[in-house]
């Protein structure tokens, strides 16, 4: 009996231990786990929504009270009449919930809509503005006719700069309007996950025989003229990596954030203007090629810029011929006068 209950124990064992075991199908600690992906932070590369452009008001009064302007992959700036500059912010999937203020169009801002295959936000137009957005067919959201905006009656400045709009109130138009949504058209700019690095370094001897290594191509400080009544200046924040923007020597602030506005990344494509009539509305001659500068992580490049037509997309190379490869995050483009006195030091 001693003997058969001893039996029973050993076949209890071995079906606990042996034939029940589950297989052990976890990773040995010892084993290399994947590497996770890296994925574009600045907006998502998967995402196929439209981008939307919205016509930023840029006179010293709307200047005080922007709002959104943080929220945008892209801004570019360029003359309109009277020295003044307006800029084009374009969002990708952004709740922002004031953008502005808004004001009207000119005709060479509607080719960097055209590049971006994006829906258009202003509030009015030149008279050839009006001409090339209904022959063109742009898709367009309009202050005059639209309700997508609103007049921040709390604003201590001249009317035509309190015009505001939202990311909800676009797309509600854009809705009603029936617009398409949706685009699979390549970004304009070549974006890295990985910090791209553009320094020159050269190695000099030094009196006691050691070498130091300078770098030749800084850029800590970029200074932008446009106009007696407009200069540009951003300053490299070496502990962020971002440059810090300023307009006429005042910090560009926004109203909502109170934060300083910043950027990763600065294009500079020089770009011969000029008054088209008595008023002083421009012209860009920005249909063909040209020189400039990217900038980023403190330091200058020089670049060339083509834009074969207004619909097709501004292509950046650097002078040996390869393409500019920009930093992920928010890029603002400087399009400037082409004798624009540019300090970079």
């Amino acid at each position: 009996m001693k003997k058969f209950s001893l039996l029973l124990v050993i076949i209890s064992l071995f079906i606990i231990t042996g034939c029940d075991k589950k297989e052990d199908t976890s990773t040995p600690k010892d084993e290399p786990q994947p590497i996770p992906v890296k994925k574009l932070q600045i907006f998502d590369p998967d995402s196929n929504s439209r981008v939307i452009a919205v016509q930023i008001n840029n006179h010293d009064q709307a200047r005080l009270n922007h709002a959104g302007l943080q929220d945008a992959f892209i801004v570019y700036e360029a003359m309109v009449e009277g020295g003044i500059t307006r800029m084009l912010a374009l969002y990708k999937d952004k709740t922002t919930e004031k953008i502005g203020s808004v004001r009207s169009s000119r005709p060479y801002f509607l080719d960097y809509v055209l590049e971006n295959d994006a829906i258009y936000v202003h509030f009015g137009f030149s008279d050839q503005a009006k001409k090339d957005i209904i022959s063109l067919g742009i898709n367009n959201i309009n202050g005059l006719y639209d309700n997508a905006f609103w007049r921040d009656t709390t604003l201590n400045v001249a009317y035509e700069h309190k015009a505001f709009t939202s990311m909800e109130k676009i797309n509600n138009l854009i809705k009603q309007k029936g617009y398409r949504t949706t685009s699979n058209s390549e970004p304009v700019l070549n974006y890295d996950v990985d910090e791209v690095d553009i320094k020159e370094e050269t190695e000099t001897e030094l009196k006691d025989g050691t070498k130091e290594t300078i770098i030749t191509n800084k850029a800590n400080t970029v200074v932008i003229p446009y106009s007696y009544y407009m200069t540009v200046k951003y300053e490299y924040d070496n502990i962020n990596k971002v440059y810090n923007r300023f307009a006429n020597d005042k910090a560009h602030v926004d109203a909502i954030t109170k934060k300083q506005y910043n950027f990763k990344n600065i294009i500079i494509i020089k770009v011969k203007n000029y008054s088209i009539d008595s008023y002083g509305r421009q012209a860009l001659d920005n249909i063909g090629t040209g020189s400039g500068y990217f900038i980023t992580n403190g330091c200058v490049k020089e670049i060339t810029w083509q834009k074969d037509s207004r619909s097709s997309k501004t292509i950046y190379k650097y002078l040996d011929g390869t393409d500019v490869i920009v930093n992920d995050g928010n890029t603002f483009i400087q399009i400037v006068p082409i004798n624009s006195n540019i300090e970079i030091s």
